[in-house]
């Protein structure tokens, strides 16, 4: 009682959508955080970060990205980019490599 399985590829791709979209959301609050102490280029990888997630992030938090890369970009004194589209496992990737740059 009270177990749940995830056991529809639906179900599974949502976990893990939720997984690596929350990773991403919380790795922008914390360089939100930081910023006295990051460079202009990792200002840019988060600006970036946050344009990739955009196809991904349901609801508000879909709203939310193009305002948070866009600032994040600002911040790094380049100009707004193209909203481009990762899979989920290459942004898994990319979360963990800026992650362990940041050393967050």
């Amino acid at each position: 009682m009270g177990v749940h399985r995830i056991t529809s590829e639906a179900a599974k791709y949502y976990a893990m959508r939720e997984k690596i979209v929350g990773a991403g959301i919380s790795l922008l609050g914390e360089a939100s955080i930081n910023l006295d102490k990051l460079s202009k280029e990792q200002l840019e990888k988060l600006g970036d970060l946050a344009a990739k997630l955009l196809p991904h992030s349901p609801g508000y938090a879909g709203k939310m990205m193009p305002i948070v890369a866009r600032l994040f970009w600002r911040l790094a004194g380049v100009n707004e980019k193209e909203f481009g589209f990762a899979e989920l496992e290459e942004l898994e990737k990319e979360i963990e490599t800026i992650k362990n740059e940041l050393g967050f």
